[in-house]
């Protein structure tokens, strides 16, 4: 049909994901259809000495550099609109990688061989054969389109509640700038009666903080392998929105609460299925993620329980923000194999806060200090068994 063919051609000119419709969705989903203001200049000239407050206070705690550079961190204040096409922009390798692994040219992230085709229509389909591989060819062809929109949702999605870069703790391309979301914080200190100057401040020492890892070479580099490996492990599933749907029994009264699931798992709207592959780097992502965010939330007490005045509030606050974050704005989250419940996040203070009681803050120090001193799974449940094996005696007190 002529016209699917144009279209497909033009869909595909902006390569395996129609960008276009990424940023449209995201932006139109961030903002609800309103136009932004710009951000206040009296914020962007406070969130620049905060800068400044941060990086110095976060290196002085961990004795980490903050800035890649070394050249000092700049806080960058963004609205919504800005801070969607910035992610997208930066997350694209993973969403192409996404597409690559969803296409016919996907491979199989563990052998390098090419990944098993998507799977032939049954004969006996009522639709026929051909009329179901018909389907599976129109499908192919929209799929840039298919992605571009969901990337953009995810995004949009995400935007409405994030408050800078690493809401997602994963890492951005290397620089010096960390990006702050200033309507998403001020409407946060608004709704939960906190003082604005308050919540800037923890922003800026959260953000300082993951960037500071993450910008360790050894951390960033296992971290976009585990991330990138884990989505290169989808494997097609074109007809698994379908099958979901053919398994709600319509009689049963639960069955809208089924449907409702069944819209809300992107796996299977994007037509994406999970793989054996995924199952042997998820372990590996999920300790490395915990071990993190147990780090900053240390970092953050130790720091920010000085200086933020209503620190306990605003940090609970956050807390019972992020345990309420519903479904669809943790799509992301799934896509990039990111574990990021209570449960895992308590484990990976757990950990931290053994190491500190066995090891004190000297210990802990050791944590980023070289590839091989990374937790393995089994050690995230036990520090005591991670203090052993980097040969450290695990009574503070000498």
């Amino acid at each position: 049909m002529p016209f699917f063919g144009d279209l497909a051609k033009m869909i595909g000119r902006q390569g395996p994901i129609s960008w276009d419709a990424a940023r449209q969705i995201a932006h139109s989903i961030a903002t609800e259809g309103a136009p932004e203001a710009n951000v206040d200049p009296l914020a962007r000239m406070q969130l620049e000495q905060l800068s400044r407050v941060a990086e110095l206070q976060v290196a002085n705690a961990t004795g980490l550099e903050p800035s890649p550079s070394g050249a000092g961190i700049t806080i960058v204040p963004v609205t919504r609109t800005q801070w969607v096409t910035r992610t997208l922009e930066d997350h694209r390798p993973r969403f192409e990688q996404l597409a690559r692994s969803l296409g016919s040219e996907g491979t199989d992230p563990a052998t390098g061989a090419p990944a098993a085709p998507p799977a032939v229509p049954d004969p006996d389909d009522p639709l026929g054969s051909e009329a179901g591989a018909w389907m599976q060819q129109l499908m192919g062809m929209l799929q840039p389109m298919t992605l571009g929109m969901a990337a953009g949702s995810m995004v949009g999605h995400l935007a409405t509640r994030a408050f800078g870069q690493y809401d997602l703790p994963i890492p951005r391309p290397p620089g010096d700038e960390v990006m702050v979301q200033v309507p998403a914080i001020d409407a946060f200190a608004e709704e939960w009666s906190l003082g604005t100057d308050d919540v800037r401040l923890w922003v800026c020492l959260h953000e300082v903080a993951h960037h500071a890892v993450l910008n360790v070479p050894h951390v960033r580099a296992e971290m976009t392998r585990l991330v990138e490996a884990f989505v290169a492990g989808f494997r097609p599933d074109p007809m698994g929105f379908e099958r979901a749907l053919g398994e709600i029994d319509p009689a049963d009264p639960a069955g809208l609460a089924a449907v409702q699931r069944v819209f809300s798992d992107p796996e299977v709207l994007l037509g994406a299925a999970p793989s054996p592959a995924q199952d042997e780097v998820r372990p590996r992502l999920d300790t490395l993620v915990a071990a993190l965010v147990g780090w900053v939330d240390h970092v953050m007490d130790r720091v920010g329980g000085t200086l933020v005045g209503s620190y306990p509030q605003v940090t609970e606050a956050v807390r019972r923000r992020r345990v309420e974050t519903s479904q669809a704005d943790r799509f992301v989250e799934r896509i990039f194999g990111l574990n990021l419940t209570q449960s895992r996040i308590d484990l990976g203070s757990a950990f931290v806060d053994g190491v500190v009681e066995r090891a004190g803050e000297e210990g802990l120090g050791r944590l980023w200090s070289r590839p091989t001193d990374l937790p393995t799974p089994a050690e995230l449940e036990a520090p005591g068994l991670w203090l052993a094996r980097i040969d450290i005696d695990d009574d503070p007190t000498g």
